[in-house]
């Protein structure tokens, strides 16, 4: 049985890790904000799966708390095996508009910084036993060029790809996950619309995870678990740039960016657009 850390574990992408680790007998941490959602899950799973169920409350946009998850990795007492950076939120904000600065901040803190403390503290325990993994979140967003979201995920993915070579013979892996769009709250809490989206397009969160989990099996440093977004991040990654800023012109003006939420995505989660 191994125990497994996932933050933002209580929606989308993040709450279907914690319930296909616990599936498969892990006992799993989640961190998140929402006491109650970690606790209802709590109840549902332990019985259900036989397992153990840790809840830790913490805003990984606040230091202090980043640091406590941090010190729960490195806690040698009670080893974590796998740890799934998950939590995040739409960006729903123009690069240009000054009253979202702290929106921008916040995202900076909980998808970049918390992913860069939280890998470190886990990637030096792990080391120190010569096993375990590293789950960040990324997204197709990394390919193109939609603001400062799309830069966020893109250094989730090339902090991932550097932290695996850095760990690469110790035992240890580590795997950026880069989704496209999935049904979950994601965009509703972004204020971002997608219902013109066509059905092909989507994936959910059940199939994003399982092949997650099975790419991390085979050793893979990059996950794409939708075959339509391979091929497009496939053709992303080799068109002009030129062409993938036309292309991100345009799907930007296609979304609605006159609402901006006052608070940032509610609960930490992730699950969307990547």
């Amino acid at each position: 049985m191994s125990s497994c850390m996932v933050t933002g574990g209580t929606s989308g992408i993040g709450r279907e890790f914690v319930t296909q680790l616990a599936a498969r007998g892990d006992d799993v941490i989640i961190v998140a904000r929402d006491t109650e959602r970690m606790a209802a899950i709590k109840a549902e799973l332990e019985p259900r799966y036989g397992v153990e169920i840790e809840t830790l409350r913490a805003d990984l946009s606040v230091r202090d708390e980043v640091d406590a998850v941090a010190a729960r990795l490195e806690d040698p007492d009670r080893p974590v095996d796998l740890l799934v950076n998950n939590a995040g939120f739409g960006l729903h904000a123009k690069i240009l508009d000054a009253g979202t600065l702290p929106l921008q901040d916040r995202a900076f803190d909980v998808m970049c910084r918390a992913v860069l403390v939280l890998s470190a503290a886990a990637g030096r325990a792990m080391k120190s036993r010569g096993s375990g993994a590293i789950v960040n979140i990324s997204s197709g967003s990394a390919w193109i060029n939609t603001g400062n979201y799309s830069a966020i995920k893109a250094w989730v993915l090339t902090f991932t790809e550097g932290l695996a070579n850095e760990l690469h013979g110790t035992g240890v892996s580590a795997m950026a996950v880069c989704p496209g769009w999935v049904h979950t709250e994601f965009h509703e809490r972004a204020h971002v619309t997608a219902t013109n989206l066509p059905e092909v397009v989507w994936t959910d969160p059940q199939t994003v995870v399982r092949q997650s989990l099975t790419d991390l099996e085979k050793g893979k440093v990059v996950s794409i678990p939708n075959r339509l977004w391979k091929a497009a991040i496939s053709v992303a990654g080799v068109a002009p740039r030129s062409t993938m800023r036309w292309l991100s012109r345009t799907l930007t003006s296609s979304r609605d960016k006159t609402d901006f939420p006052d608070e940032p995505a509610g609960r930490s989660q992730q699950g969307g657009d990547r």
